[in-house]
């Protein structure tokens, strides 16, 4: 389904660096207007395969100005520094809820779920999903460690180590079809800030299989997959379009 929606417009337009490395986990070496910043890396995970070392990226600024980390890299382009209309991969996952937030609450996932009820962090058993629309439970997904789009030349990558952190994504899948016994639907929504073709995780892991079949019992038990993507600019977060899937989730 392809929208024409009202976007989820940043209160402050984010601000275009350029990342020189990424020094851990949780920091990225960033130039802003020939400055360099520890700045905020979102995502602890890996981000593709990418080796960060002049990739253009959007950053936010806190308000907090006594931060040690006044900005957070919100996107990445795998485009040329050169390029004057680069397209933008967002990779703050946390951010990604809200993004779905607003347009859960727009009606513009409706084809997917409607209701005038959307609550954040709802407790379910000893977990807590994302949202509870209406009677449905959604749980949302930002997967980040296979990135589903071109790498051009000047892109360098390396392999990383195998992804292995699986358990609360399971438990959360697991929780999904538990909450079937009383409520009518639940979704899983896996979220690309880019337009990303479909999703494929990897199956040659070592807990691919594991991992895969666990989803199918969860699609049989009734679990819906959904994805949708967005796209990122320096102002504002769109909605491309969103479809159902039965794609598996693997990574």
């Amino acid at each position: 389904m392809d929208m024409n929606n009202d976007a989820f417009i940043f209160e402050t337009p984010l601000i275009e660096g350029l990342i020189l490395r990424r020094r851990n986990r949780f920091i990225m070496e960033v130039a802003i207007d020939g400055v360099i910043y520890d700045c905020h890396c979102p995502t602890t995970g890996r981000i593709g395969s990418i080796v960060f070392r002049d990739i253009p990226c959007l950053l936010s600024k806190s308000k907090d100005l006594t931060r040690k980390t006044l900005y957070t890299v919100e996107a990445i382009s795998l485009d040329l520094l050169s390029e004057p209309n680069k397209s933008w991969i967002g990779i703050n996952q946390n951010a990604a809820n809200r993004y779905v937030e607003h347009f859960l609450k727009n009606g513009q996932l409706s084809a997917m779920v409607s209701s005038d009820s959307v609550k954040r962090e709802q407790k379910l058993g000893n977990s807590k999903l994302d949202f509870l629309v209406g009677n449905t439970y959604i749980e949302v997904k930002t997967p980040l460690t296979t990135l589903q789009v071109e790498k051009k030349e000047h892109i360098t990558t390396a392999k990383g180590s195998e992804f292995n952190s699986f358990e609360r994504f399971l438990k959360h899948i697991g929780q999904l079809e538990a909450s079937l016994e009383e409520n009518d639907r639940a979704i899983l929504f896996t979220c690309f800030i880019y337009n990303s073709p479909g999703f494929r995780g990897s199956k040659n892991g070592k807990y691919s299989s594991y991992i895969r079949e666990s989803v199918e019992s969860s699609i049989r038990g009734g679990v819906e997959i959904w994805q949708g993507n967005f796209k990122i600019t320096a102002t504002e977060v769109s909605l491309i379009r969103y479809f159902e899937t039965t794609t598996d989730m693997m990574n």
